[in-house]
């Protein structure tokens, strides 16, 4: 380095990532420089979880997680599991509790807390935190990297790119990093949402807006099964939300960018198997009542729902009396395999990850450095790997973070 006083290391996005794995760098002695573009770090980790950030997963294993080349998310997961994690946040002095689904949250349930307890330690280690601050522009030259930025020139001899992905750009997400990582020659998979509620084009689900149930999603792309997910399922005046939603959207997303015609199956009465919901819908008839058909229904569904359960199921019968097995067996059909198409998702800006980023297979999965620019690294979302809800994608960037910070030394 021409200037003692520069870094040896500056970090893009204070974020997980990038603030994991300046705690981990600092630790060897190494001066640091974290650029992060908001006003505060970990902007991200504090609105997380509904305001509890779900840190990681007690259940980690590979499946959880998704990319283009599935063998390097298990070979950065290798001996980097939930212990791994759960050991260095006592070391800062977070404790953690379980929720459920394998869930674990801070045990003061503040995302604050994860934030400002990174922080303290990354200050307290030497860490030169800037905030907003912003990376407009990167090269290298002799075998130093350049940056200018909102706050002036920025040069060190090695550079980690933690800058996110652009899922939720109003939390400051955005594809600044994966542009500088192709203008250094790596490739980029293209982005995708994921995590993400689903569009729809039909008018019916204007009217159901605000319905939310417990229910099976089935996911249909031209006609063939793809997957399903069971969770709540929310209705909303642009289409569906709810976690089985959230949880198929990764799905949905990649077919609907191959411009497959995408439909849900949705299964409202998912306690009950067919059988078992036509015997009770033919136990409470009374053949000689006159109540109309929608009023006896509301006995059993939400009432916003019953005009599309009778219009898809094409019932004939107009009261309790006038019905029959047949025309129960047609309502069950429609309670359980209630269609609706989807034409696209909310985008990123409802997106909670995206999928896709710079190619794994030019990151070394055990230093996270470019195999294709010595000294530069990637850690976080800017990869291309996402996981599942339920704190599978906090773990890839602390576990990411950690594997760069204890690998670069000078």
């Amino acid at each position: 380095m021409n200037n003692k006083s520069d870094p040896h290391l500056v970090i893009v996005g204070g974020g997980a990532s990038g603030l994991i794995a300046s705690i981990m760098a600092a630790k060897s002695g190494l001066r640091i420089t974290l650029l992060e573009q908001n006003s505060q770090i970990g902007k991200k980790i504090r609105i997380s979880g509904n305001g509890k950030c779900n840190i990681t997963n007690k259940t980690i294993v590979p499946e959880r997680f998704h990319s283009h080349h599935q063998n390097f998310i298990e070979a950065v997961l290798q001996d980097y599991g939930f212990n791994t994690v759960k050991m260095f946040f006592t070391s800062i002095g977070l404790e953690l509790v379980e929720g459920k689904e394998g869930k674990m949250f801070p045990m003061s349930l503040q995302a604050s807390s994860v934030a400002e307890l990174l922080e303290y330690e990354a200050k307290k280690l030497g860490v030169n935190l800037i905030y907003n601050c912003r990376a407009n522009s990167i090269c290298k030259k002799n075998d130093i990297f350049i940056l200018e930025t909102t706050q002036g020139i920025q040069k060190c001899e090695k550079l980690l790119l933690a800058s996110g992905s652009p899922a939720a750009p109003q939390l400051g997400g955005n594809d600044s990093g994966l542009y500088f990582a192709k203008q250094m020659g790596h490739t980029i998979i293209p982005s995708l949402p994921s995590l993400v509620q689903l569009c729809s084009e039909e008018t019916w689900v204007k009217h159901v807006g605000g319905v939310k149930c417990e229910g099976v999603a089935k996911l249909y792309a031209n006609g063939e099964y793809i997957t399903e997910k069971k969770g709540d399922l929310l209705f909303t005046a642009y289409g569906i939300s709810g976690l089985a939603i959230l949880d198929i959207s990764r799905e949905a997303s990649l077919h609907l960018a191959d411009y497959a015609y995408c439909e849900l199956s949705l299964d409202l009465m998912p306690k009950l198997n067919k059988e078992k919901l036509t015997a009770l819908l033919l136990g409470r008839i009374q053949k000689e009542s006159s109540k109309p058909l929608n009023l006896w229904l509301q006995g059993i569904l939400n009432k916003k729902l019953i005009p599309i359960i009778l219009e898809q199921s094409q019932c004939k019968a107009k009261s309790e009396g006038e019905l029959n097995r047949k025309e129960i067996v047609k309502l069950v059909f429609a309670l359980k395999n209630l269609k609706l198409s989807i034409n696209g998702t909310k985008g990123f800006s409802g997106a909670e990850v995206a999928i896709g980023g710079v190619d794994a297979t030019q990151i070394d999965s055990k230093t996270m450095e470019s195999k294709l620019v010595e000294n530069l690294y990637f850690a976080g979302e800017i990869i291309d790997v996402d996981g599942d809800r339920g704190g599978f994608n906090f773990h890839f960037a602390w576990v990411s973070g950690m594997r760069a910070g204890q690998s670069i030394v000078i």
